[in-house]
């Protein structure tokens, strides 16, 4: 990293029920309904392209794994469509998701929104990708998506070539690669050095920071879009905190829970693009895209919010 970007980087660095209405939410919404006006919301670029999408994302591990209950599969549609409601457009997903993939097709064909969705998903086989590929279209009900990525590095030698043909054919708009829980850091940065990808997605949270050492300031050094899984550690996170007052400092940022202060560090990052936590909730995913708005953190607040929850947990 050059020592201007260096410079710009640190300068930048910086629970209701099921039943909860959403019209509670957004007056005038019917439950379920998709609403043409979106909310001004914060949006990050993505690097490689210059291209600004929303700053708060959608995740489906284990909350759209709900098989042919459908009932759960309309909760998961009322989910899609507050996400969207509230200004969200991407979605991730993964074949190794259950039937997320199956459930997230049903929901945007219910809610007639193909149009509405920034389609993220992965590919995640040592054998034909190019197979899973196309099985994944078929859940979906996609001809085309905006960004694949090779998860958790699987297969990469094959996986990730495979990718850049698709884009480079058209068949795919962005190409990234994955890994959670912290594992595989440095083989990701390898990859990160030695490939023009345009978006990585780690794992990040003001408990799990390691990230910001070195892999964030690659990635801005490189030009490299940052999706974030686990915010909230799966959601263990916000269990500690349940129950524990914000801290006065949050009135600052007009937040209303643990979990939008959480997002707001993770979007103040001048490296990451976009958070992606996963809910059941429309209510809490309505809740989750409001850290998108208004005021952000600056640095001395970032390390602040780490540090609070650092105590707390």
């Amino acid at each position: 990293m050059s020592e201007i970007d260096r410079r710009r980087f640190m300068q930048g660095a910086g629970a209701l029920g099921l039943s909860a209405s959403l019209g509670a939410l957004m007056p005038g919404v019917a439950h379920g309904a998709l609403r043409k006006d979106v909310p001004d919301i914060i949006r990050k670029q993505v690097p490689s392209t210059g291209e600004a999408i929303p700053a708060v994302g959608l995740g489906s591990w284990i909350t759209f794994n709900v098989g042919n209950d459908m009932a759960l599969r309309d909760q998961c549609a009322d989910v899609v469509s507050a996400f969207f409601n509230a200004g969200g457009r991407m979605i991730d997903s993964s074949p190794m998701y259950g039937s997320a993939q199956e459930v997230i097709g049903y929901c945007l064909d219910k809610l007639g929104a193909h149009d509405r969705v920034f389609s993220t998903d992965k590919v995640w086989t040592s054998g034909d990708g190019l197979d899973q590929i196309s099985e994944t279209r078929k859940r979906w009900n996609t001809r085309k998506f905006d960004l694949l990525q090779v998860h958790n590095l699987l297969g990469i030698n094959d996986n990730l070539p495979l990718l850049f043909r698709l884009k480079n054919e058209g068949q795919l708009r962005y190409v990234g690669v994955t890994t959670s829980h912290g594992r595989r850091t440095e083989d990701l940065i390898a990859v990160m050095k030695n490939e023009r990808l345009d978006f990585v997605q780690v794992t990040y949270n003001p408990v799990d920071r390691k990230v910001e050492e070195y892999l964030l300031p690659l990635a801005y050094d490189r030009g490299i879009a940052v999706i974030v899984n686990r915010p909230f550690r799966g959601g263990s996170l916000l269990d500690q905190l349940e129950g524990e007052p914000l801290p006065e400092f949050a009135a600052e940022l007009e937040v209303e829970s643990w979990a939008q202060l959480i997002l707001k560090y993770l979007i103040a990052h001048p490296s990451v693009t976009c958070p992606i936590p996963a809910t059941t909730n429309p209510a809490h995913a309505a809740e989750n895209m409001r850290a998108a708005t208004g005021r952000l953190p600056d640095d001395k607040m970032r390390e602040q919010i780490a540090a609070v929850i650092g105590v707390l947990i």
